[in-house]
């Protein structure tokens, strides 16, 4: 007397070995996702127009690419994340490179004395000369960014901190993935 058909068997042999194979697919794109990307909730309007929020629950939530900072160096205007001296996560815009010297004059950034176009594609912002860069100080990057919110008069950004380390950097908001009225490509 047989318990089980041949049949029986190998069927179930089959779906245990599609189980498997699904695990360890849902298994390496949970390892993926967690090397290369990562979601930021703005609890603050620092960043506001750009990404806004007011508390977890009603802040913007933006998909972080970790990935494109270990491919290339951060470009100016790009918006990264980063852990402040808090170890709480924030995102700013980069403004200044390692090297150079920022100012602010009137409500306009100056890059190694020269006034810095900010590209059209970013919504207008008004840039404060607060904390470092108060009364046309000019603070040069050594080996970081300098970074600015764009709602420059509450961000607590680099002229009260200081720049930023490449290696704080966390990663590049890439997209806004929710509330659904501001889903979209992060500018």
């Amino acid at each position: 007397m047989t318990l089980l058909s041949a049949p029986f068997v190998t069927a179930c042999r089959r779906l245990a070995r599609w189980i498997e194979r699904g695990l360890a697919c849902v298994g390496l794109l949970f390892l993926l996702f967690h090397l290369s990307l990562e979601v930021l909730v703005m609890t603050s309007d620092s960043m506001s127009p750009a990404l806004k929020g007011s508390s977890f629950e009603t802040g913007d939530h933006v998909l972080v690419d970790k990935l494109s900072r270990r491919l290339r160096s951060p470009q100016r205007w790009e918006i990264y994340s980063y852990y402040n001296e808090d170890s709480i996560l924030v995102a700013k815009r980069i403004v200044g490179l390692p090297g150079e010297r920022i100012s602010i004059r009137g409500d306009s950034v100056f890059v190694n004395g020269s006034p810095l176009e900010r590209p059209h594609r970013l919504p207008p912002v008004r840039y404060y000369p607060y904390g470092s860069l108060a009364e046309g100080r000019e603070v040069k990057c050594v080996a970081g960014y300098f970074m600015l919110g764009d709602d420059s008069i509450d961000s607590l950004d680099s002229r009260y901190s200081g720049e930023v380390a490449n290696d704080r950097l966390i990663g590049r908001a890439f997209c806004v993935l929710s509330p659904a009225s501001r889903r979209g490509f992060v500018r």
